[in-house]
């Protein structure tokens, strides 16, 4: 049989098969898209410099269009009213900020300055950490009382064993993250933004809550200024609490017994099982309450009277 190295050997190559086997897959779908459009952008620009050429001095037209996909590239639209909405205003400034401290960075924002982009470096450097923290302390403080506790109670009405309890509570926890947190903000995106299909939408959702954020979609672009904003503060909601769901469904999937067991089989070394994590944890405890048995103290000196003697 495999030995453990073999087997964690045998992971990594399945895992680097899985990574060019998914590049082949975008090769083959994206490539032929991303040529169609290279050459109609080049019919299109040989098509204007045909009929306006004499009219544009040799470069303007180049030097034009590289300072407006510079500028898009930071936010800044060359289409329509570029006045129409501020990429800096206070609940711009507040959207990025969360995209930033929940690793989401959509990309369509960034700093322009280099104090703009030292300030984001060190608030990113001191605001991840304790960004940690705190999703650990909700964590804590949201999960015993949401669906532990009723978890915990059909377990015993049902009397369904641990293994079968935390798999009710892993499959409640990710209907919860794909109806509440997928599938829900997706319709509503999709009846709001007018030229988003559905599919767009749900991607849209799964990249933000997977903290990928490409930033090829962003939502509220088109809406009056006063709208965007509480658009803006809306989607800070949904990125807050959709990266809790998130988090607490990955969380309970990882501590299944049979994920548990995919990981031991897989260890490049053995790892000790839970019935034996919980018996060396008892033995310590044990240990631990048991005081230190007193060194025996010295027998105490007696001295023996002598007994009197009764005359008669």
């Amino acid at each position: 049989t495999m030995g453990a190295g073999g087997r964690y050997c045998l992971l990594l190559a399945c895992y680097l098969l899985f990574l060019l086997l998914a590049a082949a897959v975008f090769v083959g779908i994206e490539g032929p898209p991303e040529r169609r459009l290279r050459s109609q952008l080049q019919g299109d620009l040989a098509d204007f410099r045909e009929a306006y050429g004499d009219c544009l001095p040799p470069g303007k037209l180049e030097g034009l269009l590289d300072v407006a996909l510079r500028a898009e590239g930071y936010g800044i639209s060359a289409l329509g009213n570029v006045s129409d909405a501020e990429n800096w205003d206070f609940p711009s400034a507040l959207f990025f900020v969360v995209s930033v401290l929940t690793t989401t960075g959509y990309g369509h924002t960034a700093p322009l300055s280099d104090g703009g982009k030292a300030f984001c470096v060190g608030y990113a450097a001191l605001g991840l950490p304790v960004g940690l923290v705190v999703l650990a302390l909700l964590r804590g403080l949201l999960l015993p009382p949401t669906l532990s506790r009723p978890v915990a109670w059909v377990a015993v009405r049902w009397g369904l064993g641990p293994g079968r309890a935390a798999l009710l509570q892993a499959g409640l926890l990710g209907l919860l993250v794909v109806g509440a947190f997928l599938l829900l903000p997706a319709l509503l995106l999709w009846g709001l933004e007018g030229d988003w299909s559905l599919l767009e939408s749900l991607y849209f959702c799964f990249v933000s809550l997977s903290t990928i954020g490409l930033g090829d979609l962003v939502p509220g672009r088109g809406l009056h200024p006063a709208l965007r904003g509480l658009f803006q503060l809306g989607l800070i909601c949904y990125l807050l609490l959709g990266l809790l769901a998130m988090l607490l469904a990955l969380e309970a999937i990882s501590q299944l017994q049979e994920v548990k067991a995919i990981v031991s089989f897989f260890s490049p070394q053995s790892l000790p099982l839970e019935e034996d994590q919980g018996g060396i944890l008892a033995r310590d405890q044990l240990a631990l309450s048991i005081p230190p048995r007193p060194a025996p103290l010295p027998p105490p000196a007696t001295s023996l009277e002598p007994i009197p003697v009764l005359e008669a």
